[in-house]
């Protein structure tokens, strides 16, 4: 299955302050889009309004992906037009959110439908064309306003935890901002 996940801009602000930095705002993604999946294997559980993806799960909504190894999709029992009204996506394993020149890396990831936020865990990674790079522990979007925030304070399987486990900590933001080649 492949989501469509809005990835915004990696350029951020030049004063760094505490352990959020905040990205600034892209074009609005459409969350009204259809969402088109593809996977390995699925497992409808209609008692539950869910259904389980896993193997090469892809998901695509408008210009955005999602990649995962393992996605559940939860739907709210409605349907229209003959599809089920989709409410979450909850994604785990490699997780990878593709925008046109924007690719967001993390080990979890949960796209809320109804709130329009996509929130990754995990090792994040945001990487935009031209070398600029962000790392921390927690990625959170706004598709409605494009406005990013990562942190670094989620580490997700740490040592010591359960396997599948998220764990609160301290960290940092880390990356790399490519510079505009000048001629002097």
């Amino acid at each position: 299955m492949r989501v469509s996940i809005l990835i915004l801009p990696v350029l951020l602000p030049a004063l760094l302050t505490g352990l959020a930095t905040t990205a600034p705002a892209q074009q609005r993604h459409n969350t009204n889009a259809p969402i088109d999946f593809g996977a390995d294997h699925i497992e409808l559980q209609d008692r539950a309004n869910r259904a389980v993806l896993t193997g090469n799960v892809s998901v695509k909504q408008a210009e955005m992906t999602l990649d995962a190894t393992r996605m559940t999709v939860a739907y709210t029992g409605q349907v229209v037009g003959g599809s089920p009204q989709v409410s979450r996506l909850d994604a785990s394993g490699g997780v990878t959110v593709r925008r046109p020149d924007q690719i967001a890396k993390s080990q979890y990831a949960i796209y809320d439908l109804n709130k329009r936020l996509i929130t990754m865990l995990g090792a994040v990674s945001l990487t935009q064309g031209g070398g600029n790079t962000v790392n921390g522990g927690r990625l959170t979007i706004n598709l409605d306003t494009g406005r990013a925030v990562i942190d670094g304070s989620s580490v997700a399987g740490s040592s010591g935890a359960p396997a599948g486990t998220v764990q609160q900590r301290g960290g940092r933001v880390t990356g790399t901002f490519s510079v505009p080649q000048r001629n002097n």
